[in-house]
């Protein structure tokens, strides 16, 4: 007798595809979002050159259930591409405003994330219209902020900074050493 599918879940038996392909995709996913953004979230020490142990995702809670041959078999199989630094969504320049009196310790320190997950940076300067290849990784909020969690410690150091300026009451170049 013919029962129609009744009672094997949504969509019946086989709807669901490859579960090593479904477990594939999670696990890619879960790779482009630990060495994208979420490393420093998750706790996971990456170097400055952008790498991370796979000892220690493996060892992370959220792949728990992922091997050390799925990681194989994820990076070897599907396509992977890196957004390189210089690449149409990494400006060349991105803008961080700070009080005046701070100046001294960002030019001296960088600066630092400190409680907050990212750094926060803009495009231009008030009223405008409008990389680093050691490692630091920068990407977009959904209200269009350039966002970097920093290096490893939550910094950006003062060796990436172009320029710095003061704009009160006018705008002036500050000494970047």
């Amino acid at each position: 007798m013919d029962r129609g599918g009744r009672g094997r879940g949504r969509g019946g038996r086989g709807r669901r595809g490859n579960r090593v392909e479904d477990k594939d995709v999670s696990l890619s996913k879960s790779l482009s979002f630990a060495l994208r953004h979420g490393a420093n979230q998750m706790g996971l020490h990456m170097n400055p050159d952008g790498f991370l142990f796979v000892e220690d995702l493996l060892a992370h809670a959220q792949f728990h259930s992922f091997s050390l041959e799925d990681v194989k078999r994820v990076v070897c199989d599907l396509d992977l591409k890196a957004v390189q630094p210089g690449s149409p969504d990494c400006p060349r320049e991105g803008i961080h405003g700070s009080y005046l009196r701070l100046w001294p310790s960002i030019r001296s320190q960088g600066l630092s994330r400190m409680n907050r997950t990212h750094i926060h940076l803009a495009l231009g300067l008030p009223g405008e219209d409008g990389v680093i290849s050691e490692g630091i990784q920068f990407f977009w909020s959904e209200n269009s902020v350039l966002l970097t969690p920093g290096d490893t410690e939550g910094k950006l150091h003062p060796r990436y900074f172009s320029r710095a300026l003061k704009l009160r009451p006018t705008q002036s170049i500050l000494q970047l050493e």
